[in-house]
């Protein structure tokens, strides 16, 4: 018996993962793929023209890269869903207006003018009957303290030299973000209860709770 007919996970379902930087999205989307069998998306960053910019001139570049993250996203999202699902996605579409426009907008490193252009590009892109959102957005979080260590031992140059302040700001932007998300079901799972990198096996119980919580969707 394979993974997803073990916890009755359908075929052709669409997960999403979500959570702040150095959280291990992109680890958690590798380990329920290879376990579900399913396709992987993964967040452009490697090729992305405007991410090291971004982290040099938070004001001269947030609106280009959150232009560049909505239209990706975007075209990324219309694949997965024509493509018939079987995917974990790293990263969701929600988080770009939820958490990083509106961050950058209160901090006054986005125009309002700015701001509204891209609010108003997301909302009739992503927030229509017509736009395909995931069967399971699952959030991982955890503490300031073990955030910040990930991102020191992932060792990427651009986010060390980050100030804390940022990456503080962002750890509680995300919480209230998530404590109101409602665009799609959510699963939270805390990264100190698991570890896949060392314990294979601790992906069964996370395998465990999104076939339970897909399938209380389903009775629904």
């Amino acid at each position: 018996m394979n993974a997803r007919e073990k916890y009755q996970i359908p075929n052709d379902a669409v997960i999403t993962v979500a959570g702040t930087v150095g959280v291990g999205k992109s680890t958690m989307t590798k380990a329920l793929a290879n376990a579900l069998k399913f396709k992987t998306s993964f967040e452009k960053v490697d090729n992305n023209p405007y991410l090291e910019k971004f982290y040099k001139d938070f004001e001269r570049w947030s609106f280009h890269l959150q232009v560049y993250f909505l239209a990706e996203r975007f075209k990324e999202q219309k694949k997965i869903f024509e493509f018939g699902g079987g995917f974990v996605q790293d990263r969701s579409i929600y988080e770009d207006t939820g958490i990083f426009a509106k961050m950058h907008y209160d901090k006054g490193t986005m125009s309002p003018t700015d701001y509204e252009t891209y609010k108003n590009l997301f909302d009739a892109m992503v927030m229509t009957p017509y736009f395909p959102h995931p069967n399971l957005l699952i959030y991982l979080e955890g503490s300031l303290e073990d955030v910040l260590g990930r991102i020191q031992e992932r060792g990427r140059e651009m986010e060390k030299q980050t100030p804390i302040s940022y990456w503080e700001e962002m750890h509680e932007r995300y919480s209230t973000w998530i404590d109101n998300f409602n665009a799609c079901p959510v699963l939270r799972i805390n990264i100190s209860d698991y570890d896949i990198v060392k314990e294979a096996g601790s992906i069964d119980t996370i395998l465990e709770k999104v076939g339970r919580s897909l399938n209380v969707m389903t009775l629904r």
